[in-house]
């Protein structure tokens, strides 16, 4: 595995952002319960690691002023690796190795955290990524846990929706990257279990700007319904540019929960307007029912991140970072301290914790926790997000 030399790790660090964050001070009695977290704050990925970052500097002020957990304050070190595995790899070494903190939040993306799992392995501290790949956790890690649903979890959703329509013929269109082609391989392996028969199957590289051929095939392709969209960042927006172009609507298109921002919707200029997608609750609180039981949660979050940051909408990658932040700091309640075993034990045990994502059930052989049902079906209509059920 790549990493790079301590002078250089501390060159890097310069140019991205690293922030220590504690707020209301740390009692002179206990020291501060450390957070590391690893997030893409910018480059290519910043729609992802931002939210994260911005909602983790929120509810650890929120907690310190409510007096902290077990009697002390949380101090946030947060290192941005704009996406990139080796600064992940990098960051993380400094975190456990310097800044000595007591469990890790991130990182932003599938390859940063499956670059990060080993050296968390090894110092046996809790990593809670808040990427979405099923080989995050699958084989579970002892020490790595995740709050996003899965890709696996994604295009079932999607699949069942093509099944409740009498759909039965997809195309794939999937990005180079780790959560890309995950999600590309699931969407594979699970057609026949749907009665779903793939008819084409393309990929894109993350630096093309323009999708149309592989769209064009698509289109091409005899008898096809709907295209199942694995990947995120700039090229879905590009894609669902292209897909509008080419009048391709009469073909239904869903992307997975890597779009489930707000920032998608507005960079697409209205090409987004139909497609379908699963998406976490947060992103439709204010449409759930009454006696969802995330509407509380969801909304909660939703006003105090609004009030924070500019009325700035809320996304799914924020609610990741809830998620971790919350499920990890409950399991130090429960365990009475941070003894780093005790925590992971704790997480682990995580029981109808109702999050952004979802409600959460963790055990030996899920560090996930999550279920089909906690994922919505959502279709953007006016510009914005509209539940279908």
């Amino acid at each position: 595995m790549a990493t790079i030399t301590r002078r250089a790790a501390l060159g890097a660090a310069a140019a991205v952002l690293a922030t220590s964050f504690i707020a209301g001070g740390a009692s002179a009695q206990q020291p501060p319960i450390r957070v590391g977290a690893v997030l893409a704050v910018t480059g290519g990925a910043s729609f992802l690691g931002d939210p994260a970052a911005k909602t983790l500097r929120l509810y650890v002020d929120t907690i310190n002023k409510a007096g902290g957990v077990i009697g002390r304050q949380l101090e946030l070190k947060l290192y941005d690796s704009a996406g990139d595995p080796r600064q992940a790899v990098t960051f993380t070494r400094r975190l456990i190795e310097d800044d000595k903190v007591d469990f890790i939040l991130g990182a932003s993306t599938t390859g940063e955290t499956m670059a990060m799992v080993e050296l968390v392995e090894e110092a046996k501290i809790p990593l809670v990524s808040l990427a979405g790949a099923n080989p995050i956790v699958e084989p579970v890690k002892r020490w790595v846990f995740k709050t996003p649903h899965s890709d696996r979890m994604a295009v079932e959703k999607m699949y069942d929706d093509m099944r409740r329509d009498n759909m039965t013929r997809a195309a794939i269109l999937a990005g180079s990257g780790g959560f890309d082609q995950s999600c590309r391989a699931e969407a594979k392996s699970l057609a026949p279990r749907y009665n779903i028969q793939i008819v084409a199957d393309e990929t894109y590289a993350a630096t093309d700007t323009d999708m149309t051929p592989q769209l064009t095939r698509i289109r091409n392709t005899a008898g096809v319904q709907a295209i199942i969209g694995c990947g995120f960042g700039s090229p879905t927006v590009i894609t669902a540019r292209n897909y509008r172009q080419l009048g391709m609507q009469n073909v239904r298109f869903y992307f997975n929960h890597g779009v489930a921002s707000q920032q998608f919707i507005d960079q697409s200029q209205g090409a987004a307007e139909g497609m379908r997608m699963p998406v976490a609750a947060l992103l439709v609180a204010a449409q759930l029912p009454a006696n969802d039981p995330q509407k509380k949660v969801t909304m909660d979050y939703t006003a105090a991140y609004k009030a924070a940051y500019n009325n700035e909408a809320v996304s799914g990658f924020g609610g990741h970072a809830y998620d971790a932040l919350m499920i990890t700091v409950e399991a130090i309640k429960r365990a009475g301290s941070v003894d780093k075993a005790k925590v992971r034990d704790e997480i682990e045990k995580t029981a109808n914790f109702i999050g952004a994502d979802g409600i959460f059930n963790m055990k030996p052989t899920d560090h996930m926790g999550l279920d089909i049902r906690s994922f919505k079906m959502v279709e953007v209509r006016g510009g914005t997000w509209h539940l279908l059920y």
